[in-house]
């Protein structure tokens, strides 16, 4: 399974590290998946859709 939200399809971010001699080195930024039970089906969602879907049920 890909680290992708259900929702949006939102995505891994790919970002730099830099040493003091400004070397970069590569690294991934994963996202915050949660798995919730909506409607009966098991997805997996990024926790800006979760506070998304909070704002939008009050």
């Amino acid at each position: 399974m890909a680290k992708r939200c259900d929702l949006c399809k939102r995505g891994a971010t790919k970002g730099a590290s830099r040493s003091h001699s400004k070397i970069q080195t590569l690294k991934r930024q994963g996202i915050n998946l949660q798995t919730k039970n909506i409607d009966g089906l098991k997805l997996k969602i990024c926790t800006s859709c979760l506070r998304t879907m909070a704002k939008n049920n009050k």
